[in-house]
């Protein structure tokens, strides 16, 4: 079998994108897989240095089948950049891994995505790998599937990207005609769709509402995972698309985590109702609001 290249793409936080690397590191297909690692450039003055800190870093990795390191001459932003990577790449490979520079990945990462990818290969009903649970539900399966795709370490396929559409107003207008915005958004748990109108307004430049919205609108489902493993560690205030509040945190599971092929193809209902409850549970106006007292009081005042 052939191994997914990964695609990790940093920007202005060496520590972080140290921990990531050191977490693949420590994965045994780490050696057999190759890196592209997507360096932005400064946006600002002040993260010249940062950016600079960061190059540095990333020009002394070993311990992968080889290292290709992207650095960007003008801020493309993390949308293009990630857009662009995964295009590139997904064509000459037919399939990849993708890493942002704020999460730790577990032992066994990387045997897990690679298993899912040769699973489920040629399931076109199945077009995306999310291996980050957040929800820390026992009731979730190990594995499961799901209308729904998260953004922290995940795969994919080239036959699904092609199915990615970034244009989020033909997007929306077809969630809108469909009525499917009350589905999209959870039985209206989470404000899914107002996000997707917020980056059609500019207020955003999120990637991923296009690329969940792509799929949910195909009908082509995600496989996730009832143990993460992936952690998020980046709401710390060091992030430019996170802010403080430990909402997201999971715990990483240790084990091999087995790829069992799930008959039939459809979405777990039961799964879908768990993530439903998770959302309307943290993102009532009480718990946003009682958040927010606790972060205020700790002296954590991000966003």
């Amino acid at each position: 079998m052939s191994y997914a290249p990964i695609l990790l793409f940093v920007y202005n936080r060496p520590l972080h994108t140290r921990k990531v690397i050191k977490s693949l590191q420590q994965n045994c297909l780490a050696k057999d897989s190759e890196l592209f690692i997507y360096s932005d450039a400064a946006k600002t003055v002040e993260d010249e240095l940062a950016v600079e800190d960061v190059r540095k870093e990333i020009h002394s990795i070993s311990g992968f089948a080889g290292v290709t390191i992207i650095e960007r001459g003008n801020n493309w932003g993390l949308a293009r950049n990630i857009i662009d990577g995964v295009t590139t790449r997904v064509k000459e490979y037919g399939k990849v891994i993708v890493l942002e520079d704020d999460l730790v990945v577990a032992p066994h990462f990387l045997r897990f995505m690679n298993d899912a990818l040769e699973m489920y290969k040629d399931e076109p009903k199945v077009g995306h790998i999310q291996a980050c649970e957040f929800f820390e539900d026992p009731s979730l399966p190990d594995t499961f599937l799901i209308k729904w795709t998260g953004s922290w370490g995940w795969a994919t396929w080239e036959r699904a990207w092609e199915l990615f559409n970034p244009n989020g107003e033909a997007l929306l207008k077809e969630l809108e005609e469909r009525k499917l915005t009350k589905a999209f958004d959870f039985n209206n748990a989470y404000r899914f769709t107002r996000m997707l109108r917020r980056q059609i307004a500019g207020k955003n430049n999120s990637w991923a509402i296009r690329w969940n919205a792509s799929l949910f609108l195909k009908d082509v489902l995600s496989l996730n995972v009832g143990k993460s493993l992936v952690q998020n560690v980046g709401f710390d205030g060091t992030g430019t698309n996170c802010g403080g509040g430990g909402l997201y945190s999971s715990t990483l599971h240790q084990e091999k985590l087995p790829v069992v092929k799930i008959e039939p193809i459809e979405e777990n209902k039961m799964a879908r109702k768990a993530v439903e409850n998770y959302y309307r549970r943290t993102n009532s106006f009480y718990a946003k609001a009682m958040r927010r007292i606790k972060r205020t009081l700790r002296g954590d005042f991000g966003a």
